[in-house]
């Protein structure tokens, strides 16, 4: 790879320096490795049919998703619905836990939304930009929609979500239109308003959470960011995938 010299400073640099990719080596196995992230390969079996470590494998799944997630979020507009889904808090990895230890998978120790779930909010307008966003643990609050959701929406958007009062609230103070669904009296849409394309991808995410068989709440926001890509279909090929990443800011 071609290395060039900073007149000014004297220090030498690549196409990748300052790139999530930066340091990373093997380059002749990437390509293989891509095709495992689009077929969403757990990290043993990548690692096994690339011949690499287990450790490069892990490396390199969050080197080449950070690298796609540079790229900036897109803005939604016309009808947008939103709503928020929730995963078991995991401090897989981490050699200092806050809390008692528990069985893989395990269980909340109290029913309903608490600050052990991680809340994922999900926008998504009907022409299928998604957005998402781990907004911390317990439910999602009016300012962290704020925070979060608000970059995001078209000035004249209609935000769709479900009757909970923080929506309610943003909506107020961000001056957007809303409309809430009662999705808990049994409604489910009212003519064009509802929010089955949100909730649809949720279940997917679910689903193909599934066979990692446990994902860190500190890599969470990586696996929705991996699975918006995937369901984009804009990135089919390795070729693809590996020139957006190494793109320019």
């Amino acid at each position: 790879m071609q290395r060039y010299r900073c007149v000014a400073c004297r220090r030498s640099f690549n196409a990748l320096t300052g790139t999530p990719l930066a340091r990373l080596r093997l380059r002749d196995k990437w390509l293989h490795y891509l095709q495992c992230m689009i077929e969403s390969i757990p990290v043993r079996s990548a690692a096994s049919r690339v011949a690499v470590a287990k450790s490069t494998s892990f490396r390199w799944r969050h080197r080449f998703i950070a690298a796609l997630l540079r790229a900036p979020r897109p803005q939604l507009s016309g009808i947008v619905e939103a709503d928020e889904t929730y995963h078991l808090e995991s401090q897989k990895g981490s050699r200092h836990l806050d809390r008692l230890p528990r069985k893989r998978g395990g269980m909340a120790s109290r029913r309903g939304i608490s600050s052990e779930l991680d809340c994922i909010l999900v926008a998504r307008d009907r022409n299928r930009q998604t957005c998402d966003f781990v907004t911390g643990r317990g439910p999602v609050s009016a300012g962290q929609l704020m925070k979060h959701l608000k970059p995001v929406l078209a000035p004249d958007v209609l935000l769709v979500s479900d009757a909970a009062k923080a929506y309610q609230a943003f909506a107020k103070q961000a001056g957007i239109t809303h409309e809430a669904i009662n999705v808990r009296a049994g409604i489910r849409s009212r003519g064009a308003l509802h929010i089955q394309g949100v909730n649809g991808w949720h279940g997917r995410f679910k689903t193909w959470l599934r066979r990692f068989n446990g994902v860190a709440s500190r890599y969470l926001a990586n696996y929705t960011g991996w699975l918006r890509v995937l369901d984009a279909a804009v990135l089919t090929t390795p070729r693809q995938w590996l020139r957006n990443a190494v793109a320019p800011d």
